[in-house]
């Protein structure tokens, strides 16, 4: 990366002494050179794969994972298709295929060294999540217990994954990957002589996409749950590749230790635990349950390549990444076997120390230590960088003969004020390009092209963050006797100063990913004290060449993270809700990820001739993008690829009114998913009659009477869009019984009901003015923490015909005796139930676009005021 082994040279220009500048042409060559030693390092990095070990081969590697075995049981797996919990292909079709991989596993095992427990389990419970009371009925688990016969234990290690599905995916990757993975695992495990000083409980999980359903059965009840001490659990969020590890303890540091010791092909990082535990991931996993149901602390692992294909039928076998089977294996085996040997698992509290801070670096190497050594490094860290600034400026006074220290350090001051304020014009443009593109629909232009990316949000920050400082010294080039080096390099100390001040303020906010910026002080200050080493030894600094050597590690290293996070980040922003602002969070991504490297590496072109003109040609490429971004370029969505996504449910309603009248209404209920709104103008929508909804029904009935499956779509319902239709034909209609209503002193009354509906059901409770619910039979959390009415309510079954009773106390004031006390809503919903689609529905379905995908079943809403 650098032009010259000796870089002060000097030329005459008025009788001053200044450093002569580098050919133009040279910044292209200097900018090419930085892409190339991103794309020779960080991505062959990050798509770096193990060979696959086959089972011709497994003599040969005895206590090894074999990737061919995992690879052939999910084929198997995928063939099933749809396995949503409570249906056929999930209870009984992929409950019987893990039972046969177990009985092989059994058959196979090492009986001299090993009992090996097989359990199914069925659960029912209730518990309170994502703004709903949720309650189960008869959701399956299949469970397993190994334990070697000489190191008999009562504390567990547990391994989770689950085998079931959302809506219309074979979730091949989400998480059958995972499930066959643990299959491998144990497997390898009962055929070895290595020692299990701990049982290990591989608990395949039969209701995760039901609101992690299985997971809340497993921990509340099963008879091995609360010998269970610490979790490995494995999910994804995309088509496999490298797995994740984003979440850790919480306050256990042993476990990342574990991961640093046993992970042979680490990806690790704790901001990413700090994003996705403050909502910046639109996801969830079983981990929350574990640790929030049995307070069993562990490490949460996903993979995440390829986020289009999540939760849709694209997760299929055909895109899952070869290289997942083997790499992925190859960190969950040793990592299972040394946390089963771990003596901490023997009395996991007494080693609750706080929070860790842990990284890989490019995937070659791990870093881990406690939250209190973070704090000590960072600020140890930060100090010496500022000495070091310091001795590096007063250095500068040698050189520049008439101008005194004040003067050197009154310039040096000057300049970190200019620099300040080019970070914050530079940010400022950069969210300033976001909001714009936003604010005239052209968001997301880089959702599958993300080459877009660079253009609009690299390109605008590194205009600016040259710019300036370009205008700055040409301004002042005659007006002083301190060399171009010297200034160059003082803006780099000024930028370091930013990002110290950066670095304390996030580490004194316990933000652990102060780590972030602690890293390239640390790089530049090695640089500062090589340059201050060279200049009192041999009297020249060699500026650029050490300064560029330096900066080799951290580039690397920024910019593998700043890659790594938009590979998972940006798929997510598909599915993020047309509330969100994806182009703002991910400018806020790029700057702060940008900021830490482009402040060291940018500055250097400076050296070169015409620098205003060379950074002026980011600025007109900020244009040129936007300009591509209103063309079918910057179009964002792909055919199979990277479709827009919309839930589609064609709707029955039945709002039985106060006065005994009855109004009934039917249609397709559309909820975008994303913020690109328009897109179906022009061909679903065009010619279609206004919402009914938005209006008298909105104010009438609890979330405006739309059949609502999830908690979050409560938030976008201003989005949706709802079209009358011929209603679809239920296989089971609403059956709701009042049991009995019974007065509980002057001011109660008590409704019983039994309910009689799909495997799913939602239930709305709206108590009406002056009156409120005092207790009911679901979860109590919403009432003893005063939430907000309307309450909702989710219920699901499986494989039982016993109907869904409920009841529901409301205390109203005494001269209310006659009511109505409350409006009761229950919407059913029919979502592994194609065969049952009418004409229209398919039709309908048939008028999106085939760069869009729809999450589609049918519903009935039905109302009553009681």
């Amino acid at each position: 990366m650098s032009f010259s082994a000796v870089d002060i040279t000097t030329e005459k220009d008025g009788g001053k002494t200044r450093d002569k500048k580098w050919p133009w042409y040279g910044a292209p060559i200097y900018a090419a050179i930085c892409f190339a030693l991103f794309y020779v390092s960080v991505l062959p990095s990050f798509y770096s794969y193990p060979d696959m070990l086959y089972q011709r081969e497994e003599a040969q590697h005895p206590d090894e994972f074999i990737g061919e075995r995992s690879m052939k049981q999910l084929a198997e797996y995928a063939s099933i298709g749809n396995k949503m919990s409570g249906s056929i292909a999930n209870e009984v079709h992929t409950v019987n295929f893990l039972l046969r991989e177990l009985q092989k596993i059994v058959d196979e095992s090492r009986t001299d060294l090993y009992d090996i427990e097989v359990e199914k389990q069925y659960s029912s419970g209730s518990f309170y999540l994502w703004g709903m009371a949720m309650t189960y009925t008869n959701l399956s688990n299949v469970v397993v217990k190994i334990t070697q016969k000489s190191q008999q234990n009562d504390n567990y290690l547990l391994v989770n994954s689950h085998y079931d599905s959302e809506v219309g995916t074979p979730a091949v990757s989400d998480d059958g990957v995972m499930v066959v993975i643990m299959l491998e695992a144990l497997r390898v495990i009962s055929r070895s002589e290595k020692t299990l000083a701990h049982p290990v409980v591989f608990l395949f999980n039969g209701a995760e996409e039901a609101c992690m359903l299985g997971s809340h059965g497993f921990i509340t009840q099963h008879r091995w749950a609360a010998n269970c001490k610490a979790l490995v659990n494995l999910d994804s969020a995309g088509a496999g590749g490298r797995e994740i590890l984003f979440q850790t303890g919480p306050n256990h540091p042993w476990l990342a230790k574990y991961y640093h010791q046993s992970a042979a092909h680490p990806f690790a990082n704790s901001m990413a635990e700090e994003l996705f535990q403050n909502n910046f991931i639109p996801s969830d996993t079983d981990f929350r349950v574990f640790r929030d149901y049995g307070n069993v602390p562990g490490l949460d692992m996903a993979h995440a390549l390829n986020g289009y294909v999540y939760h849709t039928k694209y997760d299929n076998f055909k895109n899952i990444e070869r290289g997942t089977y083997q790499s992925t294996g190859e960190n969950v085996l040793p990592l299972v076997w040394a946390l089963a040997n771990a003596p901490e698992l023997d009395d996991t509290a007494a080693h609750e120390e706080g929070h860790t801070v842990f990284y890989d670096f490019v995937g070659w190497f791990m870093l881990t230590y406690t939250e209190s050594v973070s704090i000590a490094i960072n600020v140890t860290v930060c100090l010496i960088s500022l000495a070091c600034i310091g001795i590096s400026v007063y250095l500068m006074t040698m050189d520049n003969g008439a101008d005194a220290v004040k003067a050197v350090f009154l310039r040096f001051g000057i300049i970190f004020l200019v620099q300040v304020g080019t970070v914050f014009v530079a940010c400022g443009l950069t969210l300033l390009v976001a909001v714009f593109m936003q604010a005239v629909g052209l968001s997301e232009s880089w959702y599958y092209g993300h080459w877009m990316i660079f253009g609009l949000y690299f390109c605008s920050l590194f205009f600016v963050l040259g710019l300036l400082p370009a205008v700055y010294i040409g301004w002042t080039k005659r007006k002083t006797n301190m060399k171009l080096d010297q200034t160059i390099a003082c803006f780099m100390h000024a930028h370091c100063i930013v990002m110290i001040v950066l670095c304390i303020i996030m580490t004194s906010l316990s933000i652990r990913s102060g780590y972030f910026p602690m890293i390239g002080i640390f790089f530049y200050t090695i640089s500062v004290v090589v340059q201050i080493t060279l200049k009192l030894s041999l009297k020249k600094s060699y500026f650029v060449t050490s300064h560029l050597i330096c900066q080799v590690l951290p580039f690397i290293y920024y910019t593998y993270m700043c890659y790594s996070i938009l590979i998972v980040f940006l798929p997510m922003q598909g599915r993020d809700g047309p509330e969100s602002s994806p182009d703002v969070l991910v400018s806020v991504f790029i700057i702060y990820m940008s900021v830490h490297f482009a402040g060291f590496i940018i500055p250097i072109m400076h050296k070169f001739r015409k620098p205003k003109i060379i950074f002026s040609i980011f600025g007109v490429l900020t244009i040129i993008f936007i300009i591509l971004a209103t063309t079918s370029a910057g179009f964002p969505f792909v055919k199979e690829l990277a479709p827009q996504r919309y839930y589609v449910l064609h709707t029955t309603r039945t709002f039985h009114n106060a006065d005994n009248t009855v109004k009934q209404d039917s249609g397709f209920y559309i909820q975008p998913v994303d913020t690109r709104l328009g897109e179906l103008d022009g061909t679903t929508f065009q010619n279609r009659e206004p919402s009914s909804w938005t209006d008298a029904s909105c104010a009438a009935e609890p979330f405006c009477g739309l059949p609502i499956y999830s908690g979050r779509w409560i938030d976008w319902k201003d989005s949706a869009r709802w079209i009358y239709s011929p209603p679809p034909q239920l296989p089971i209609n609403i059956d709701l019984t009042e049991v009995s209503k019974a007065s509980l002193g002057q001011n109660k009354v008590r409704y019983e009901f039994s309910l009689r509906a799909s495997d799913r059901v939602m239930i709305y409770i709206a108590p009406m003015d002056q009156v409120k619910v005092s207790d009911w039979s679901f979860d109590k959390t919403p009432l003893d923490e005063g939430h907000t009415p309307p309450y909702l309510m989710y219920h699901i079954y499986s494989m039982t015909e016993e109907p869904f009773d409920f009841w529901v106390e409301l205390e109203h004031e005494v001269s209310n005796t006659e009511g109505p006390y409350f409006k009761l809503v229950v919407s059913e919903h029919f979502l592994y139930h194609k065969e049952h689609y009418t004409e229209d529905f398919r039709e309908f379905l048939g008028t999106f676009p085939d760069w869009t995908y729809t999450t589609d079943w049918f519903s009935s809403l039905e109302s009553w005021v009681l």
